[in-house]
């Protein structure tokens, strides 16, 4: 049987890989393990740890890679050295990791350092802030790669990456958001406690890039969304230098009762929520990713998703009051047209196919740049 690690280190990866782990966990040729950090392990984030856990799977490893204050450089450390024992151990075939997190980066930098085939999810794409610079590291480490759409696949060639180890699969997390077995939105309003009939989604993250000016960015989106007078369900921002100016601003709203605080959501209720919001609004890649899919409109704020995919329900705004608030309102007239541009819920089942064919297994470890033509 061949060894497939997972690497998962937040909520919002995890969404993305499970059906993935789900898929190899079921295919007796594989042997699924999982290896758990970053945010998973932190109570103030809700210890998503637990949730991976829920899903049955057996090979969980969990690994603390960071404490509260700790700089980037210092988690990404961290992480090295915890991945790098546990591979050493495992003698895994493939190492699976995700996007743009420090997490990814440590892993793709053990594989590349240890022989370790090393297949990226969702490379690329731009991500914004010094996430996409990332997501390029770990591009140019991992051997092998596993695209949304063409258009990551052509931005992989320009960096000299063999066309013959990139799969155009789609997203993931499409699967699940078209999988007819999500909850009710009754079920989930139940299970936390919304009484909300109308709202949207608030997520808001550090630009790591841009800290100076990151407080006065909060205060006004805050100001805005009081302002506006709707309801709210806001989400915790990730774990990046910077989110503490966040976490406290949203603290200083838990009396407010037009929002609805939580530090994470199981990832099927927060589609199914995604999928009932009027609108949602921040700087997270939910707004230009899974809500244009459902056609839900979206209010981007700032620079983090900057040059990254645009669709007609997509309101792109300044870090400003006013600019926020109309945007808002401009939500009220987009038409609720669904995109298909980063999968139509087949990811799956072509993330298997090709594992099955075994081509992976024989990708070369030394890796060469290749001129495009």
């Amino acid at each position: 049987m061949k060894k497939i690690v997972f690497l998962t280190g937040t909520r919002a990866d995890f969404g993305k890989l499970k059906p993935l782990m789900l898929a190899v966990d079921k295919c007796k040729e594989f042997a699924l393990h999982i290896f758990v950090t970053g945010m998973h392990m932190l109570p103030q984030y809700g210890q998503t740890e637990i949730e991976v856990r829920k899903t049955g799977f057996k090979n969980i490893f969990p690994y603390i890679n960071q404490f509260s204050g700790d700089s980037m450089d210092v988690v990404l450390a961290h992480s090295i050295l915890g991945i790098g024992r546990y591979l050493e151990l495992l003698q895994s075939d493939l190492l699976v990791v995700h996007g743009d997190r420090v997490e990814a980066l440590a892993g793709a930098v053990v594989g590349a350092l240890n022989n370790i085939r090393v297949a990226h999810i969702e490379g690329g794409e731009i991500s914004g802030t010094i996430d996409e610079s990332l997501r390029h590291s770990i591009s140019k480490l991992a051997h092998i790669h596993f695209v949304a759409n063409q258009e990551a696949k052509k931005r992989l060639i320009q960096m000299g990456e063999c066309e013959d180890d990139i799969y155009v699969i789609g997203s993931p997390d499409i699967d699940l958001m078209t999988a007819e077995n999500l909850p009710s939105l009754q079920e989930v309003k139940k299970y936390y406690g919304i009484d909300f009939d109308n709202f949207a989604l608030a997520i808001f993250h550090p630009v790591t890039t841009s800290l100076a000016t990151l407080q006065e960015e909060v205060r006004h989106y805050i100001k805005a969304l009081c302002e506006s007078k709707l309801n709210y369900i806001a989400i915790y921002p990730n774990n990046d230098s910077g989110s503490e100016i966040i976490l406290g601003a949203l603290k200083e709203l838990a009396a407010n009762k037009r929002f609805k605080i939580f530090p994470s959501l199981r990832f099927e209720y927060f589609l199914v929520l995604l999928k009932n919001a009027r609108f949602v609004i921040g700087n997270s890649s939910v707004g230009v990713r899974e809500a244009p899919f459902y056609g839900i409109p979206s209010v981007n704020i700032g620079s983090r998703q900057k040059g990254r995919f645009f669709h007609q329900t997509i309101v792109n705004t300044v870090p400003k009051k006013k600019p926020i608030l109309d945007a808002i309102r401009a939500t009220g007239n987009i038409k609720r047209i669904p995109s298909t541009h980063f999968g139509d819920g087949k990811s799956t089942e072509r993330f298997i196919k090709i594992l099955k064919g075994g081509k992976i297994f024989q990708t070369k470890i030394q890796k060469h740049f290749v001129d495009s033509d």
